[in-house]
């Protein structure tokens, strides 16, 4: 059984075939967009500094690009993601100047700001897809870290699956992942072991409303959540939440 440390080298497997897998998810990049909308919406500069923490091969960069327009390409944007194989996907694509790229693992954030050109305060982050690949005892430290880089009023939003406490939104992933997910990893890669372990993560990640309490736990506030319609509601959720001024 795969493991969260095995993970990298994992996507690094599939990383050649992953936007291909995640463009036969019919509200994929929708769900991307109106996750980035969310974090824009709040963010009060036509240049403003973001983070795309576990950006993957860039398609949640993109996705906040779009957001941003017609400024976009005053924005500041810094991808960064444990997988070089997501990586280079994301570095063979077409950006403005304003965007780049970094590896590095979440758990990082905290030792590793300076090294990452993050030495002022940013102005938004937006996390897709990646707390469930964090460790359980250190999803509070990484929000903390995330909470540390903000600006006062600096936004964070996070788009994940959770299904705990949710029965019948278990057994509706269950169906989709093992007669849907897993058969098209393994014909679009030849792989199926990322797709088993997406199915275990969701299954295993905090409930809502212990993220939320996670969220509160490092001081932000305001803190929304919403599903998204169609088959995945009350299983794909976006959290926002805001870093309040200091004092």
């Amino acid at each position: 059984m795969m493991t969260i440390e095995q993970l990298p080298d994992t996507f690094d497997g599939a990383a050649h075939r992953y936007d291909l897998m995640v463009a036969l998810n019919p509200g994929y990049h929708r769900h991307l967009r109106s996750a980035a909308d969310a974090l824009v919406e709040k963010l009060r500069h036509c240049a403003p500094r973001v983070v795309d923490l576990g950006c993957g091969s860039g398609a949640s960069t993109r996705a906040l690009l779009r957001s941003l327009q017609p400024t976009g390409d005053q924005a500041q944007i810094l991808g960064i993601d444990a997988s070089t194989g997501m990586l280079s996907q994301a570095l063979a694509k077409r950006w403005p100047r304003g965007v780049r790229f970094l590896q590095g693992f979440a758990q990082q954030l905290g030792s590793s700001r300076s090294a990452w050109g993050l030495t002022e305060p940013v102005d938004g982050v937006l996390a897709a897809y990646l707390f469930r690949n964090v460790v359980d005892s250190e999803r509070t430290e990484v929000l903390a870290d995330v909470f540390d880089l903000l600006a006062d009023h600096g936004t964070l939003v996070v788009q994940e699956y959770s299904v705990q406490g949710r029965p019948a939104a278990d057994l509706i992933w269950t169906a989709v992942c093992w007669l849907v997910v897993v058969p098209l990893g393994l014909v679009t890669s030849g792989r199926t072991a990322l797709y088993r372990y997406l199915w275990r993560s969701v299954r295993s990640f905090d409930s809502v409303a212990e993220f939320t309490d996670r969220l509160h736990a490092v001081g932000f506030r305001d803190v929304e959540v919403k599903t998204v319609s169609g088959w995945q509601r009350g299983i794909l959720h976006t959290f926002r939440a805001r870093k309040p001024a200091a004092g």
